[in-house]
């Protein structure tokens, strides 16, 4: 057993009993003592110790009264900790200490003897210690002493050794008389042959400038009536007719007689160095200022530039958006343009067996329309999603034979998955296409075959990244050896319209569509790439909390009953889609009423309690959204049936339309639609 364990066993013992009168032997003694003990604490043993004896030089040593049951944290909460690693040394050593220090809560110096008060096992250390914060403070005026004389020394030897002594002098008070050497004659511009013995002080500071000579007459009283130090500068006009600036340095010596002597030193070439290091300064100071200034105006225009430049890239990605959709639809457009005109001449000629053929490439066309829509709404995440916990292990396995269809045979592909996979929430069809994007973008990166290798995995992220917050993922991988990306391609991998097939082999939206999904998932989609070491695209999509729910074969239409009797209530802004949508369900056995707008639709509702089902569009207009008015109604008729019909959800980022409601993706094929409502108004 160590003696930690040791302690935590003694911590609970008693301290002994003292004899009587114990307490008065302690309080004898003059320094600070107290017996100390360590105790466990909240975050583990030894993080604290409480004080359980201490006599009155306590108080006199710290200014603390009543220290007996309080901690160390209690009284130095700053530097607590500090002190129990001193004390701890005790106990690990078993050997006495002796130290100085500082403490910091009441700021006093302490010099402190400890040593151990009985056995290890109690855990108990005696303290000895008294107040020398006086004694620190006389040791440090000391120091600054010593300091400031050999400051001074050092800068009298500088003066010397540059010879800036200019003169002596020397003034007998008693005898009020003058010894002056040539030096100081020339310096204060008097006479050099006229003898010290006729001067006075008066004719000595004659020369003197007019501004400086009550000033220095004033310094040198002072300094003989106080007997202190003389150190003057000022200004003395000499043989040249110029001022010049110089110091006088003197001190009054014995007190019989009375001596007052001193030097006179030259300030010119020290001024003249301190004026060049201003000048030098001013023009540094202005330099700075001019230099800010200039790299304020050249970050100025840098910022314009790059400003410029992002805007000429925006406007490049949008001119390139723009394009790619302008060539898809324009040509989309001529062929449903040309397969109704065609239509339209088969049926004036009678000709109507000719005309389905026609029908098929129009609605191919509009397909192809949709899909290009989808991919756009999807890259710019605000697509329509109903995500759902989902196995994605299983949904890969489900796509397999679909892949290596599209694929095709020179392509081999092989998957991997971590054990005890988590589900995501993600929207199965959405993620099903971002797959089936990401093969072909592979398979198109191996014209002459490769491998396609998809891997699944659990990945927890305990910090957020540039491109994902903190977080549990499921991570999808579909690495290929095809020949990779250059760093500028890479760098454009996820914009739309971007491709590197050749012309008319590929869209460019693919990618971006991936991204666009990933992204409104609540995930990220990343690439990395070599060129010639092929592309590995990873899908981080959202761990979901709830368990996968696997689905069950869906009723056809001829399973689901008839729509007879049930009355549906149509919003849509768009009279054309609105008749045509009426149409198709009165076709089906429906009963219809049609609004323009949300308030008209609310208005029919309740003028109508028999309305089974409410089919909407998302964007509406006149102040009141699809999303606004199916919550409306919802409220008003819990058991209503609601379907949105979309194009663009302005609001799709924000998360589902509302609860329990069926979405239906314009465009769409109207006997799907018939069939869904079907299996909607049947539950109702």
């Amino acid at each position: 057993m160590n003696w930690k364990d040791k302690l935590r066993l003694g911590t609970s013992r008693p301290a002994p009993a003292r004899p009587s009168g114990y307490q008065a032997l302690m309080d004898l003694v003059d320094d600070g003592f107290c017996i100390i003990q360590f105790i466990d604490g909240p975050d583990g043993p030894l993080s604290d110790y409480v004080h359980i004896e201490s006599n009155s030089g306590y108080e006199r040593h710290t200014g603390i009264p009543g220290i007996v049951g309080k901690t160390v944290f209690d009284v130095s909460p700053q530097d607590g900790a500090e002190w129990v690693k001193i004390y701890r040394r005790v106990l690990d050593t078993g050997q006495p200490i002796r130290f100085e220090r500082r403490f910091a809560e009441i700021d006093r110096h302490i010099e402190v003897s400890a040593t151990l008060a009985d056995s290890v096992e109690q855990g108990r250390v005696a303290v000895l210690f008294r107040d020398i914060t006086e004694r620190k403070r006389a040791e440090e005026a000391l120091r600054d002493s010593e300091q400031r004389a050999t400051r001074d020394a050092r800068h009298l030897a500088r003066a010397l050794s540059a010879g800036a002594i200019l003169g002596t002098w020397i003034w007998a008070l008693d005898t009020d008389h003058f010894e002056l050497d040539t030096g100081f004659s020339q310096a204060m511009g008097l006479d050099p042959e006229q003898p010290a013995s006729d001067l006075t002080l008066e004719m000595i500071v004659s020369n003197v400038h007019p501004s400086d000579r009550p000033a220095l007459m004033e310094e040198i009283n002072r300094a003989m009536s106080e007997r202190a130090a003389i150190a003057f500068q000022f200004r003395v006009r000499q043989a040249d007719g110029q001022y010049h600036w110089i110091e006088t340095n003197g001190r009054l010596e014995g007190t019989s007689p009375r001596i007052f002597a001193g030097v006179l030193m030259d300030l010119d070439e020290r001024r003249a160095i301190l004026a060049e290091r201003d000048r030098a300064t001013a023009e540094l100071f202005h330099l700075n200022q001019t230099l800010e200034q200039r790299v304020a105006e050249q970050t100025s225009k840098l910022m314009e530039q790059e400003e410029a430049l992002r805007q000429a890239q925006k406007m490049e990605a949008v001119g390139q958006l723009t394009g790619g959709l302008a060539h898809d639809f324009n040509n989309l457009l001529t062929a449903i343009a040309g397969s109704l005109e065609l239509i339209t001449s088969r049926l004036d000629e009678g000709r109507t067996d000719e005309a389905h053929r026609f029908v098929e490439a129009a609605l191919a066309s509009t397909e192809r329309a949709a899909t290009v829509t989808q991919r756009l709404l999807a890259f710019s995440r605000r697509q329509s999603l109903l995500p759902a916990p989902t196995d994605v292990p299983a949904l890969v396995r489900g796509m397999e034979d679909l892949v290596r269809r599209a694929i095709g045979p020179q392509v081999s592909v092989t998957t991997r998955f971590a054990t005890d996979m988590w589900p995501a929430m993600v929207d199965g069809n959405q993620l099903e296409n971002a797959l089936l994007n990401i093969c072909l973008n592979a398979r198109d990166a191996m014209p002459d075959g490769g491998l396609i290798e998809i891997e699944a995995g659990n990945e927890t992220l305990s910090a957020g990244t540039e491109h994902l917050a903190a977080g549990a993922y499921v991570k999808l991988s579909v690495r290929d050896s095809g020949s990779g990306m250059t760093p500028e391609q890479l760098a454009k991998a996820f914009d739309p319209y971007f491709t590197t097939k050749p012309s008319g082999k590929g869209t460019g939206l693919g990618l971006s569509m991936v991204y666009g999904f990933a992204r409104q998932t609540g995930g990220a989609a990343l690439i990395r790439s070599q060129p010639g070491k092929g592309t590995t695209v990873e899908l981080f999509l959202p761990r979901s909390e709830q368990a996968a729910e696997t689905a069950g074969p869906s009723a056809g239409l001829a399973d689901a009953p008839e729509g007879s009797g049930a009355t549906i209530l149509v919003v849509d802004d768009e009279v054309l889609v609105r008749m045509v949508v009426a149409e198709s369900l009165t076709d089906a056995g429906f009963k219809v009423l049609e609004a323009g707008t949300a308030r008209d639709g609310l208005a029919l509702l309740e003028a109508h309690p028999e309305i089974s089902a409410l089919l909407t569009d998302v964007g509406l207009p006149g102040g009141m959204t699809g999303r606004e008015l199916a919550r409306a109604a919802r409220e008003a008729h819990p058991d209503l049936g609601i379907m949105f019909m979309t194009g663009y959800d302005d609001e799709a980022s924000s998360g589902p339309a509302l609860a329990g409601a069926e979405v239906l993706l314009k465009p769409f094929a109207f006997d799907v639609m018939v069939r869904r409502m079907v299996e909607l108004t049947s539950g109702a």
